[in-house]
């Protein structure tokens, strides 16, 4: 049988699995049917949001800056290696990869990823609390603090 404090991880996980399926079929559907600017910027926002949820999944006890930090730099990390050539090389093999790690440099990508991210973190905050709120007890089984039983 699992405590309340290992279980809250656990449901975070799911919940932040599910999300990133949903993002995951989002990006593609954007990808496969939004052209221009608007397209290429929800794509980006997208997929970042994608690396701050799969970054929260594996620090699933972590507040939101943690995850937002590193999904941030996998991200910068991503756009400044296309600076190397590699991913659009790769992309002219195997047109896939250019979903992950796309094909050429564009500062304006690690402004989009960091609004984006900064948006999902707080999102993600903001519900946490909401959570904390709602629920009835703690991992101790003491009422949230500010509340006393009835």
């Amino acid at each position: 049988m699992t405590s309340p404090a290992a279980a809250a991880p656990s449901r975070r996980r799911i919940v932040l699995g599910a999300l990133a399926l949903l993002t995951v079929g989002s990006g593609l559907l954007v990808h496969a049917t939004v052209d221009g600017p608007f397209g290429d910027a929800a794509g980006d926002a997208l997929y970042a949001v994608l690396v701050y949820l799969l970054a929260a999944w594996l620090l699933p006890r972590s507040r939101m800056l943690r995850p937002a930090v590193v999904a941030v730099a996998i991200c910068a990390g991503i756009e400044l290696f296309q600076l190397t050539g590699f991913p659009r090389a790769w992309a002219s093999v195997f047109p896939t990869s250019a979903l992950l790690l796309g094909s050429g440099f564009d500062v304006r990508d690690i402004v989009v990823y960091t609004v984006a991210i900064s948006a999902a973190a707080i999102i993600d905050a903001a519900l946490a609390r909401a959570s904390a709120r709602l629920s009835p007890g703690n991992a101790a089984g003491r009422p949230p603090e500010g509340e006393r039983p009835a």
